[in-house]
């Protein structure tokens, strides 16, 4: 039995109909349960007080160096404690990858995250009170086992951003490059003043600073 040319058409766009519909579906789904995303991977970087910004704009200036996209939210571990569930919830689904969390004193953000989320978090302890941060960094890094912050120097804001950059970098041969150039100039700035040091001595050299 011949089948007419409209009649072909039809079942063609009857076909092709039904699989965009699956695919839809099958896309919603993966979704809904946090297996695809939508975004380019991102930094999230969550202080639990907008005081907390000067230090963690080295933060977002590594980052930007290297040209990873990031998410800025000031949000408490111990006032808005779920909306910080939520936040880190909603993040990790849309691509997040590794969070940094900034707190002084009690500092429970870094904390309260890395029992929310599996991906990576790490804390910047602040210093934001009569002990310099020393309550700061203990609260940070003394995490029960199995829910580890990785805690980085007080105000140590820069090494946070790099820490964050290492840890795309498994994943991201062009951003391990970027790193590696980084390491590289880093090293050569020691190497110009260790020369200039010896060239013109010590007296000198500290009257130049």
């Amino acid at each position: 039995m011949a089948i007419n040319s409209a009649a072909r058409k039809s079942c063609v766009s009857s076909k092709l109909t039904y699989n965009a519909a699956r695919l839809r579906r099958v896309v919603i789904d993966l979704l809904t349960r946090g297996c695809l995303t939508m975004s380019k991977p991102f930094v999230a970087i969550l202080m639990g007080s907008d005081s907390d910004f000067p230090v963690m704009q080295s933060t977002l200036e590594i980052l930007k160096s290297f040209d990873i996209t990031t998410e800025v939210k000031v949000t408490s571990a111990h006032r808005t404690p779920a909306a910080t569930h939520a936040y880190v919830t909603d993040a990790e689904s849309r691509g997040c990858k590794v969070f940094i969390c900034a707190a002084g004193l009690a500092a429970h953000l870094a904390g309260a995250v890395a029992g929310i989320t599996t991906r990576p978090v790490i804390g910047v302890p602040i210093d934001g009170g009569p002990l310099k941060g020393m309550d700061a960094l203990l609260s940070t890094v003394q995490m029960p086992g199995g829910v580890p912050v990785a805690t980085v120097a007080i105000n140590g804001g820069a090494n946070a951003g790099i820490l964050a950059a290492k840890i795309l970098a498994t994943s991201d041969e062009e951003l391990l490059g970027k790193l590696k150039a980084y390491s590289e100039n880093l090293k050569e700035d020691v190497e110009k003043k260790a020369e200039k040091l010896e060239k013109i001595g010590y007296k000198e050299y500290m009257a130049q600073k």
